[in-house]
Formats: structure tokens, C-alpha cells, sequence
């Protein structure tokens, strides 16, 4: 089998390398084309199970589901979990192999490598084509020695690299062209072309600087991608700051914007229902009231905790209580509503215990051997609602709040028993659970809403946040075929071929 690889690299962090692979991906699946996404290396807090179990970055998940394929390790070999400024927890081929600070890191790059080359190797064999991602920009001077993430591996895979740039930022220009001078003379022939995205206007009036762009270079403009409003795909890791919903929202939910935060993409469903109102609350920010308040997963579950505290939570989760007010925690969320969080081995700074928010009787002790799995099951709410979801966690909870569950789990792919999960209060006003992914399916999101607002509970209109993301992703792909030139990227990627006959997808 011949396998084709591309590389799109990025001029900065969010330029769009993550949506261009994503939309490439889904451009060639709908068109029979076998291809897998694939990001040498990754740094981010989202992440998701693969189905052979294993860890990787969320944003290679989408680009899996864009493709049509079931998320694999293969797809994101390297990922790195901050833990803090300067210390990562180092995942190879989803597990977790090493705790490092970066120079540390830096020394294991050429081990790092072997595995990326190793998925890449698998990969090429199994699938048509290969559309890989690349991390942050080229040309970050002080980590082009032994880089692994992107032309370090383009020069060893021996792959055509494409740059996209955001022009919505400003200075498009000097990001190519500044980028592109800063490559050598063998990085500056592999890149092939340029996009441009997120661009809105008038078209014509950017021509003369395309214009300009081609004859200062020698590179092809290859699109100019327009800026898609609205546009429901999970972040790598970007934490949306921009509140959502209406003043006369249903319900209010906000979620404190924590340092370490995972897995922030749990709160998606809440932040783009068309009748919630939701905000991430960033450091030193006020606290307003709300319905809800939703405390997401952490990395760092001590150092988040002292976070909280810090900027004035816990008195403010005590008033939103005391008046009546939901509380859901989910995983490292589950963690600090306990009475106490230990950390006996020192996976996350120096070993010890730390006071938790006790609103549940529940304690937690780290553990060395991270837990992976997809499970599904039932809220216990009324109703029993079907839930989906998956456990990325170090700790193992214990403690009378247990023995009232907030779910009831199977793990998928394993044996088929089912077990208890979180924890609801006996108040009913605080439920906590390990499973992220608790909003997703439309059943448990409605149960969840009910549940928050009981008074209120018929008012919401479904929403289906998987149906919204795969009507994204066919969006971004008809976007593609438009605005793309095709017949430009058949001369240096011949999987793409067929393209020039047609802008719209069979």
C-alpha cells in the first residue's frame, strides 16, 4: 500500500494547524480515502482513551473521529501533561512512562523520537494517507535542537509541510515570511506552500499582498480559508475565555478557569447550548452568582486547590450552597470536595496531604498507576438517564459519600459489570464523579439540567453536542473544498488528485 504524508505546520500556537488536519482528514474519508491523523508530539491538558486504551491528546481524537477511524495511540505518541511551569508528565504510546522537567526532557527527546517513528512506521503501513500535525512554530530557535515535533521528524519522514497562518491576529505576513527565513535552507524547500486563515473581508483586497507574498518567497499561496463563526470542535488546549448565553439564560453555570485544568472540553455541551449562560472565571476575577457551578478536572489537584482558595472559591461555593445553588465536580473536581487529598509518592510536588473543600465524606490517595478506560452506564437520577463517558485519573477515592453513587459505570471493551461512581450529597445538591464526558450524550445532559433546575426542569430544549460537532466537521470539509487549490497540493501530495475535479463533496 502506498501511503502519502503531509505536515501542516503553523506560524504560532492556534494559527489552525489542528482544524486544517482535522477538515484534510475529513475531506479524503468521505471521498474512501483510509487516513489517519497524526501528531508527533503533543503538549495539552485535553486529553482522551483511545480504543486500545491508551492516552492521547484530545484534539488527535477529533481529528480521528474527522477521518472516520477510532482513536489509537499511534495517533499522538508523545504527549506531554504540565504538571507545572517547567515539569511534565511524559506519556509515550498512551502510558505514562516519566515525570521530567524540561531539560531532563530535552536529554530524552532521542528516545521520544524512536517512538514517534515507530507509530509513524505503523501507521504508513496501515492507512493511504497520513495528514500529520505539527506543534507551535518551526522556528522557535531554542528548541530546534533535537526537535521531534516538527521539522525534526518532516526532515526524517522526508515530507512535504504546508504553513498556515492566522491572519485574524494581524501580521500575516511577517509570520510567513519571518518563519520561513528562519529555516534552513533544506526546512525552507520542504514547505511547500501557504494558508492563510480565518480571514474576513474583501477578498481583492488582500490579492495584492498574496501577490507580493508568492514573489517575495517562491511559495504558492494554497488558500485563503475564510473565519467559520460558531465553529463546535474540541480545543487542544485553549481555555475559551469568552462568556456565553444571554442575560434571561435558563440556567447560569460557571467553572473556575483552574491553572492546571483538564479536560476543560467536559464543559462544552453547557458553554454552546443555545439556552445556558456559562463562563470560565478566570484569577482575580469576581465570582458571580449562579445555578451551577461546575469544578472541572485537574492536573494538579493540590496546586489547584491552594488556586481556589486563593482566589476566594471556597466562601463562594459555601454561598452558593447555603442559597440553594448545584455543585458538580468531576474527577480532580470529585478530589477537592473530599476532606483531604494525599499524595504519598510525590506525583505532584513533595509528598504529603492536603485539606480538601470537605463538602463530601471522602478522602483521596494518589496513585502511581494512572487509570484509563471508556465506560458507559446511567446517571442515578431520575429517570436513570444513559450516560457515556471516560476516566483519565490518578487517585482512588474512598469514604462514606460513596456509598450514595452518582453513577453507576461499565467499562466498555472490558468485562461487562457494573460499578458505582461519585457521589450525590444528601441534599441532592452536589454530585461528583470521575467520568469525563458526563454532559455528553443528550439524555444525560437533559437529567443533569433537571437536576440543576428542578423548577425549571421541562424547559430545555435538547442538544446533541456530538450531532453539532460532526455538522462542524462537514462544514469545515465543504469550506476546504472551496477555498483550497487542490491542483496546486496534487503536485506534491498525489492522494489529493481526484480533488481537482470537483468543489463539493459526492
Amino acid at each position: 500500500m502506498r501511503s502519502d504524508t503531509l505536515m501542516v505546520q503553523g506560524t504560532t500556537s492556534d494559527a489552525g494547524k489542528t482544524t486544517l488536519v482535522a477538515g484534510l482528514c475529513r475531506v479524503l474519508a468521505r471521498r474512501g480515502v483510509r487516513v489517519a491523523p497524526f501528531k508527533p508530539q503533543n503538549m495539552a491538558l485535553n486529553s482522551a482513551v483511545t480504543a486500545d486504551g491508551g492516552e492521547i491528546g484530545r484534539a488527535q481524537a477529533l481529528q480521528a473521529l474527522a477521518a472516520r477511524v477510532p482513536p489509537h495511540t499511534d495517533f499522538n505518541p508523545v504527549l506531554l501533561k504540565p504538571s507545572s511551569d517547567i515539569g511534565a508528565q511524559v506519556i509515550i504510546h498512551g502510558k505514562v512512562r516519566h515525570d521530567m522537567d524540561a531539560r531532563a526532557y530535552h536529554d530524552y527527546k532521542p528516545r521520544a523520537m524512536a517512538a514517534v517513528m515507530e507509530s509513524y512506521a505503523r501507521l504508513t503501513a496501515q492507512y493511504q494517507a497520513v495528514i500529520v500535525e505539527g506543534a507551535g512554530s518551526p522556528a522557535e530557535i531554542n528548541l530546534r535542537e533535537r526537535d521531534i515535533a516538527n521539522m525534526g521528524f518532516a526532515e526524517l519522514a522526508d515530507c512535504p509541510v504546508i504553513l498556515i497562518a492566522d491572519i485574524d491576529r494581524g501580521g500575516v505576513f511577517a509570520h510567513l515570511v519571518g518563519t520561513l527565513d528562519l529555516l534552513s535552507a533544506s526546512e525552507q524547500a520542504r514547505i511547500k506552500g501557504f494558508v492563510i486563515n480565518r480571514f474576513r473581508g474583501d477578498l481583492s483586497l488582500l490579492q495584492s499582498g498574496l501577490d507580493w507574498l508568492e514573489k517575495r518567497t517562491g511559495k504558492p499561496v494554497l488558500g485563503v480559508l475564510p473565519y467559520l463563526q460558531g465553529l463546535a470542535l474540541d480545543a487542544e488546549d485553549a481555555l475559551p475565555r469568552q462568556a456565553t448565553g444571554t442575560a434571561d439564560a435558563r440556567l447560569r453555570v460557571i467553572a473556575p478557569a483552574l491553572p492546571r485544568i483538564s479536560n476543560a472540553t467536559d464543559c462544552d455541551p453547557l458553554r454552546l447550548h443555545p439556552q445556558l449562560a456559562f463562563r470560565f472565571i478566570g484569577p482575580g476575577a469576581t465570582i458571580p452568582s449562579a445555578d451551577l457551578i461546575v469544578l472541572p478536572g485537574s492536573k494538579a489537584v493540590q496546586h489547584d486547590l491552594a488556586w481556589l482558595r486563593d482566589n476566594g472559591w471556597a466562601p463562594a461555593i459555601q454561598r452558593h450552597l447555603r442559597y440553594g445553588g448545584k455543585l458538580i465536580g468531576i474527577c480532580g473536581g470529585l478530589q477537592m470536595l473530599g476532606h483531604a487529598v494525599h499524595d504519598p509518592l510525590g506525583l505532584e510536588g513533595a509528598p504529603g496531604s492536603v485539606t480538601g473543600l470537605a463538602l463530601l465524606d471522602l478522602e483521596t490517595t494518589l496513585a502511581a498507576e494512572k487509570q484509563l478506560v471508556n465506560v458507559s452506564g446511567r446517571l442515578a437520577l431520575p429517570g436513570n438517564a444513559e450516560m457515556r463517558g471516560y476516566e483519565i485519573h490518578m487517585g482512588v477515592s474512598s469514604g462514606p459519600a460513596l456509598l450514595n453513587p452518582a453513577t453507576y459505570l461499565t467499562e466498555m471493551g472490558g468485562v461487562a459489570s457494573q460499578r458505582a461512581d461519585g457521589a450525590l450529597s444528601a441534599d441532592g445538591q452536589i454530585l461528583a464523579s470521575y467520568a469525563h464526558g458526563l454532559f455528553e450524550l443528550p439524555e444525560a445532559l437533559a437529567a443533569l439540567l433537571a437536576w440543576a433546575s428542578p423548577d425549571d426542569a421541562t424547559a430545555f430544549a435538547r442538544f446533541d453536542l456530538a450531532a453539532r460537532r460532526e455538522a462542524d466537521l462537514e462544514r469545515l470539509a465543504d469550506t476546504l473544498e472551496q477555498h483550497l487549490d487542490w491542483p496546486r497540493f496534487a503536485d506534491f501530495f498525489p492522494m489529493l488528485a481526484d480533488l481537482e475535479r470537483t468543489a463539493t463533496k459526492p
